[in-house]
């Protein structure tokens, strides 16, 4: 990894330690429609993108309720309790160390572009990054068409990009825009899941300095 010039940052579950809020605001809409509750070893094998299909395995109905409405009612009650969230406890120390090395850093994400925004400056980490890239909406499809139309628009080299993230739909992001991929076990999926993409697994982010230097 000794070329890579840019980082592009996954955001929830990559450098935001959002997993186990995730499980418990689930819960909630699950219990309010008397499906079966999560446990986060269950939510490690079954998140996945596009959301709805998530949704769909959790036993949701969409004949019975549209999935706009259920999504509302996770989307309430993540943003009611999004405070809570810290980030990683080695992404402060990782994105500095990125930024030491004279590498760029941007974020593409899957959450909705204010609330991403909103999250960053909260958080303190907005000044490490060239660009915040985010959806137009709540319900989580996938960010394939707004990362191509940003890495048109940046000028980004693909063949000097590494993508960080914690899921399999980060290795298709990957694989569509050029760029290589790394993943950050501990997320959103297990690393069972990950490690079966083909992608390099690390245990932290502060491993990905070490790669930076040596490989």
């Amino acid at each position: 990894m000794k070329t890579t010039r840019h980082i592009i940052w996954d955001w929830n579950g990559t450098l935001l330690d959002d997993a186990e809020l995730c499980v418990e605001v689930m819960n909630e809409v699950l219990s309010a429609r008397a499906l079966p509750p999560l446990t986060a070893t269950r939510y490690a094998a079954e998140f996945r993108f596009p959301v709805r299909d998530y949704y769909q395995g959790l036993g949701f109905d969409f004949s019975r309720e549209p999935f706009e409405r259920v999504s509302a009612a996770f989307i309430a009650g993540y943003s009611a309790r999004e405070a809570s969230c810290t980030l990683r406890p080695d992404a402060v120390h990782t994105l500095s160390g990125v930024a030491t090395r004279g590498l760029r850093q941007s974020v593409l994400s899957a959450s909705q572009q204010t609330r991403l925004e909103h999250q960053a400056r909260r958080l303190g980490v907005t000044a490490h990054f060239d660009a915040l890239v985010g959806l137009d909406d709540h319900h989580a499809a996938g960010k394939l068409d707004v990362g191509r139309a940003w890495m048109k628009k940046s000028g980004v080299d693909p063949r000097h990009t590494v993508l960080v993230g914690d899921t399999d739909h980060d290795v298709e992001v990957a694989q569509a825009l050029g760029v290589k991929c790394l993943l950050v076990a501990s997320g959103h999926q297990s690393p069972e899941r990950l490690s079966r993409t083909g992608a390099p697994v690390i245990p932290s982010l502060s491993a990905l300095l070490g790669r930076l230097d040596v490989g």
